[in-house]
């Protein structure tokens, strides 16, 4: 089962394909957060800025323990789970708290989440393939070229993505996610072909064009040409 997981003193966290596994300092903290079924998810810039927040209840995930010990918060939305995964790779610190309450039961350094969790979404895609069944493909166009380092790229557009992360760009094999841009070059007029931007979460950018029998790619200061 593909996982990410960090440690804060006795504490843990586990990050998995559709829920978190939280061991809090105390097993009376596990019970206290089975029994209210509530959990705030407080996601923080530093340590005392607060940029958003999830609380975690019945109506969107069901709580249990685990195994003994580990809270299970498991999503009934992959949406809500893909919000939450998103805010910690956005942020510094993870502030589990009491809902409606000044009480933390954890505090988690979020430092190298956002490749983590990259790694993570990756290797749950290719772990559940059935949940990719509904992408779009692109008519199976596969772009080649590059300089030094010669690169393969190909994308789908997902048909029902559930976050603002609407398609998927493969570079030699290694996946990430994007989001699709139809009017990147706002006030200006369009380059001739130009079909759509991706906005990769690693900040990366893919051009694509299609004019014709021809179909490209610009990424970096390279263009890429169809190959398939």
């Amino acid at each position: 089962m593909p996982n990410a997981s960090t440690q804060s003193g006795d504490m843990s966290l586990e990050l998995q394909c559709d829920r978190i596994r939280f061991a809090p300092a105390g097993y009376e903290d596990a019970e206290g957060i089975e029994r209210s079924r509530e959990l705030s998810i407080r996601f923080m810039a530093n340590g005392s800025t607060e940029t958003g927040a999830f609380q975690v209840g019945p109506e969107n995930a069901e709580i249990r323990i685990v195994d003994n010990y580990p809270v299970e918060v498991v999503f009934r939305s992959q949406e809500d789970y893909g919000f939450v995964l998103d805010q910690l790779g956005e942020n510094a610190i993870l502030n589990l708290s009491m809902v409606d309450e000044d009480v933390s039961y954890g505090i988690f350094d979020l430092k190298g989440s956002a490749a983590a969790i990259r790694s993570l979404r990756s290797a749950c895609d290719k772990h559940y393939p059935d949940e990719t069944s509904s992408m779009e493909a692109p008519e199976g166009v596969v772009y080649c070229g590059g300089g030094a380092i010669k690169r393969q790229i190909e994308y789908i557009i997902l048909d029902d993505p559930g976050s603002k992360w609407d398609a998927r760009v493969t570079v030699n094999g290694e996946t990430m996610r994007a989001m699709t841009a139809y009017s990147y070059f706002g006030n200006y007029d369009k380059p001739v072909g130009f079909v759509v931007a991706l906005l990769g979460e690693d900040r990366s950018e893919f051009l694509v064009f299609s004019q014709g029998n021809e179909n490209w790619l610009e990424y970096g200061d390279y263009t890429y040409r169809q190959c398939n």
